[in-house]
């Protein structure tokens, strides 16, 4: 079969298999892709993204997919460009999105030979499947897990074809099944984590259960009664020793309260999941489910006290913010997302500071708050949000980042004028340096000669300059602005770039915790 042929069949097995976007960084080896992609983005049957960066490509077919929830193949030649796709590939297989890699590849005989851009690419990403025949693709198919197809093609690599991509009859998969729950009675002191892409379940059981939930930010859970400041409870609050048992969902990652107490040995932990996304590693008291539920609703006095709890805490909290610190620019973006909305936040201190002060939302209202928590990451953010952002009809797409994230992942930036786009905010928070270390150990006085150059990295780049080198529209605002700005309609890709203060931020963190100490003393 020639190359022209395997990638027409290809590309045609893709669209049975329900693919509706790909992504192509363009090559010579992979030339046949290309065309077959083209001939299928003029068809209307696979939307085509062309990114010249194959890292910024793979991130941008994560996006796509996390939010989508549906696979998404990124095509690259062979190489290097096979080698860019790692960053994406790894977030994808710990965060579970069905990412395709689709690479190029010179034909096997040429292996171990001095040939152009030629290495070995099988199984180049460890823990990822691996295919080398496209008729075994359907096993990519229907799953939350990442795959690597790599697609040996000879010459010649360019055919003349007058003929149409065929539209592929649309596949059918098997079901996972019903799955088998754990029924938990009521009586233990309970409270439900949940951890990123958790989903409704854990809202639901804890709802129906009459427990609190402790949800963060991109769980897909702070809803309805979630708590607010629930790691400034388990830190402070005397309710934190009284916990009895522990449901946990999703990939918890956010905070050390959080991991301290999924790594308690006293008490009973249920995790929903496997040791992949349980942070720690587990002990004889923790069970692994694929469900749970519950056999009644539990004493509302315990669910109340949390929720008393919670609002002296957040009260505490909200009266040290003056308007310009980094939680009031989070709170004012928590706000800013509408019903049918789509918030992507970024690593580091951004979904930190969200999960601090972010406000549940209410119950139905289809709003979609993802990142990527796999490995949580800088890189690739932005090319994830816009791809986040292509995949999905919003009221209003917003990216919340830091100024390293920003600049991370600029190229992410760098989109062809023909290319699709989103209307997508992204807002900056610019404290010119990775402020989150300051917070932590590395940040304290014996480290003050040596903080600025080894963490703090600040780089006194021109975002705006930037943001016009790439044709981007760029706005300096302050945070008393901020809100005003996010209600305004957006036209293509705007960045927002807001000036935050990173001197005080050890100092703040000290007094915040400190105020909620003192909130929540009997």
């Amino acid at each position: 079969m020639s190359a022209t042929t395997t990638a027409r069949e290809l590309v045609r097995s893709l669209h049975q298999f329900g693919v509706r976007e790909a992504v192509l960084s363009p090559g010579s080896r992979s030339g046949p892709l290309a065309l077959a992609l083209a001939a299928a983005d003029q068809q209307r049957l696979i939307r085509l993204h062309v990114r010249v960066d194959e890292r910024e490509a793979g991130f941008l077919a994560l996006g796509l997919a996390k939010a989508s929830r549906k696979p998404v193949p990124v095509v690259t030649t062979s190489g290097t460009a096979v080698a860019n796709l790692h960053p994406a590939m790894l977030e994808a297989l710990h965060a579970r999105v069905p990412l395709i890699a689709i690479t190029a590849d010179r034909p096997s005989r040429l292996r171990g030979t001095g040939a152009n851009q030629t290495t070995d690419q099988q199984q180049i990403f460890p823990g990822v499947r691996f295919l080398d025949d496209p008729d075994d693709l359907i096993t990519f198919m229907g799953r939350d897990r990442p795959g690597h197809l790599n697609l040996e093609l000879d010459e010649p690599l360019v055919e003349p074809v007058s003929e149409p991509i065929e539209a592929g009859r649309p596949a059918t998969y098997e079901d996972g099944g019903t799955r088998r729950a754990i029924i938990l009675e009521p009586g233990p002191r309970t409270v439900v984590v949940a951890g990123d892409d958790a989903k409704q379940p854990a809202r639901i059981l804890a709802r129906d259960a009459g427990w609190p939930l402790l949800a963060e930010p991109s769980s897909g859970s702070r809803n309805g009664e979630a708590l607010v400041a629930y790691r400034m409870l388990l830190a402070h609050s005397p309710l934190a020793e009284q916990i009895e048992r522990v449901v946990s969902f999703g990939h918890a990652t956010i905070s050390r309260p959080v991991t301290q107490l999924l790594s308690r040995t006293d008490i009973e932990i249920v995790h929903v999941g496997t040791q992949e996304t349980f942070p720690i590693p587990a002990g004889q008291n923790v069970r692994f489910a694929e469900a749970v539920d519950h056999a009644g609703e539990d004493d509302p006095a315990w669910l109340a006290a949390w929720h008393d709890a919670d609002a002296k805490a957040t009260a505490a909290i909200d009266a040290l913010l003056d308007g310009t610190t980094p939680y009031d620019v989070a709170r004012t973006i928590n706000a800013a997302v509408p019903p049918e909305g789509l918030l992507f936040i970024g690593s580091s201190n951004p979904i930190r500071d969200l999960d601090l002060v972010a406000r549940p939302y209410t119950v139905g209202e289809r709003r979609l708050i993802i990142a990527n928590r796999g490995l949580a990451g800088i890189d690739g953010t932005l090319s994830s949000a816009i791809g986040a952002a292509l995949a999905r009809t919003s009221s209003r797409s917003i990216a919340y980042v830091g100024d390293l994230t920003f600049l991370h992942g600029s190229n992410g930036l760098l989109i062809g004028p023909g290319e699709p786009r989103p209307d997508l905010t992204i807002v900056v928070a610019n404290d010119d340096g990775g402020s989150i270390f300051s917070t932590l150990e590395q940040g304290a006085p014996e480290y003050a000669a040596t903080f600025e150059r080894v963490y703090a990295t600040p780089t006194g780049a021109d975002i705006a300059a930037l943001c016009g080198a790439y044709g981007i529209q760029h706005r300096r605002v302050e945070p008393a602005d901020l809100a005003a700005a996010l209600e305004e309609d957006v036209a293509g890709i705007r960045v927002l770039e807001v000036p935050v203060d990173r001197a005080g931020r050890r100092d703040l963190t000290a007094r915040i915790g400190a105020a909620v100490r003192a909130a929540l003393q009997p």
